[in-house]
């Protein structure tokens, strides 16, 4: 959770420009915000190498960006969210393509989860990410920068355009559908 009184990215970029001290803690929260987004809209593939290259890629973009970056009233961080869901809509395709290859086959047992445990932490995922699908768009956009990536609520609202209480009205909202989805769905088909 972040402190307080620390400066808001909006700050930190317009000080990144001559300071390279500040420029290396905003890219320090700009990878972090990034890499948390990132987790989440690619979990489905299991791709954690996958996040880490998006969050890197969006740090590059910002750091190329920030000489010409013009303040224009949004916040500073609708356009790393901005950066960062092109990125990620970049790398989807190219998952979509087709499978890639093993660098190296391995010498020993995988000490990661099981194949069993893998399969049904994917499975609850695909359930919550099935039933989120039903949402509005909105709806699903705040669950996923609040509860997934972490986002306050004011980061939240400055990312999306909104105010605080919108997002508060329009989280609880989203919440109580998908709890009374989950509640109809009951024993049959989500467990």
């Amino acid at each position: 959770m972040e402190r307080v009184d620390a400066p808001s990215l909006r700050e930190l970029a317009a000080l990144a420009v001559r300071d390279p001290h500040t420029r290396d803690v905003l890219l320090a929260r700009v990878r972090d915000m990034a890499l948390r987004y990132s987790r989440v809209r690619l979990g489905r593939f299991g791709a954690e190498d996958t996040a880490q290259d998006v969050a890197q890629e969006v740090c590059m973009a910002v750091v190329t960006a920030l000489a010409t970056y013009e303040e224009r009233g949004l916040p500073f961080e609708a356009f790393v969210y901005t950066i960062t869901s092109r990125k990620l809509a970049d790398v989807q395709r190219a998952a979509m393509r087709g499978p890639a290859p093993v660098a190296e086959v391995p010498d020993g047992p995988d000490e990661g989860p099981s194949p069993e445990s893998l399969a049904v932490m994917r499975d609850d995922a695909a359930t919550a990410m099935t039933l989120m699908q039903r949402l509005p768009a909105q709806q699903r956009e705040i669950l996923t920068l609040r509860v997934a990536v972490g986002m306050s609520t004011d980061e939240t609202a400055a990312a999306l355009g909104m105010s605080a209480g919108a997002v508060r009205v329009a989280q609880h909202r989203a919440l109580t559908k998908l709890r009374a989805m989950l509640a109809q769905a009951g024993a049959g088909d989500v467990a």
